[in-house]
């Protein structure tokens, strides 16, 4: 299993934080944001390397921190605006087509703070034996009306995905987190001339649930999305507390 890193994006939001130097890379605490994901996806037995898809103007920068994660392997989309960005399926295409892979992935935004592991989450796809997308329960309407949600099945088979619903279906929302099976890829490929969606994760997963099975796995923690300049600062003190907290 690789896992793909999606971290083209250019964090408009975080300006002029990320103007010249790529979100993911933001330090919390003594490590960043994708070195703690990617230190926990290294203790996952069946993943044995990550592509990480960026874009032109912070491919540099990428490959220098790389340096230090031999297992680690940069992908230059060529874009180096926001408005010249390929999306995020795109980028996911573009890792599958330019590394010819044939087996299963675990694809994983880069801005995202998790406080548990993922290993669960594989372990349940092996149990599974489908695509896997993971879920939350989002109590809030207007946070619903913002992201993907899910209905499912009394097994978690995913009945339906809708993106940004006015009127949602369930209260299971959809972080970007999945799994995708070797079997799936070939959908994967050709999922842009089948009419996916491209600029967002979410997109594809909503494309593959109405061509193939896809379960949904309930995520046993939290996670920190880190959007703009203040959830930035939070997270900082966030987990500034938190070693404060485990030092004493």
């Amino acid at each position: 299993m690789k896992t793909i890193v999606i971290a083209a994006g250019y964090a408009t939001r975080l300006y002029p934080l990320t103007e010249n130097f790529p979100k993911p890379l933001l330090e919390i605490g003594k490590s960043t944001i994708l070195d703690r994901l990617l230190d926990d996806i290294d203790t996952i037995p069946e993943v044995d390397g990550h592509i990480v898809v960026t874009n032109h103007k912070f491919a540099g920068i990428f490959r220098k921190w790389a340096e230090k994660r031999p297992n680690v392997t940069i992908l230059d989309d060529g874009t180096s605006t926001n408005e010249t960005r390929l999306g995020a399926v795109r980028d996911l295409i573009l890792a599958l087509e330019t590394f010819g892979i044939d087996e299963d992935i675990l694809v994983v935004a880069a801005d995202n703070i998790l406080d548990f592991s993922l290993r669960g989450f594989v372990e349940e796809f092996r149990r599974r034996g489908t695509s896997m997308i993971m879920c939350h329960h989002e109590p809030e309407l207007c946070k619903l009306q913002r992201t993907g949600v899910i209905e499912v099945d009394e097994s978690m088979r995913v009945l339906q995905m809708q993106e940004k619903p006015q009127a949602p279906v369930s209260h299971w929302a959809v972080p970007p987190f999945y799994i995708y099976r070797r079997e799936d890829l070939p959908l994967i490929r050709t999922s842009i001339a089948g009419g996916c969606g491209f600029d967002a994760p979410g997109n594809l997963a909503h494309y593959l649930v109405d061509k193939t099975i896809v379960h949904a796995w309930p995520m046993p923690g939290a996670r920190f999305d880190i959007g703009n300049l203040d959830t930035y600062e939070e997270a900082k003190r966030r987990y500034a507390a938190q070693r404060i907290a485990e030092k004493s």
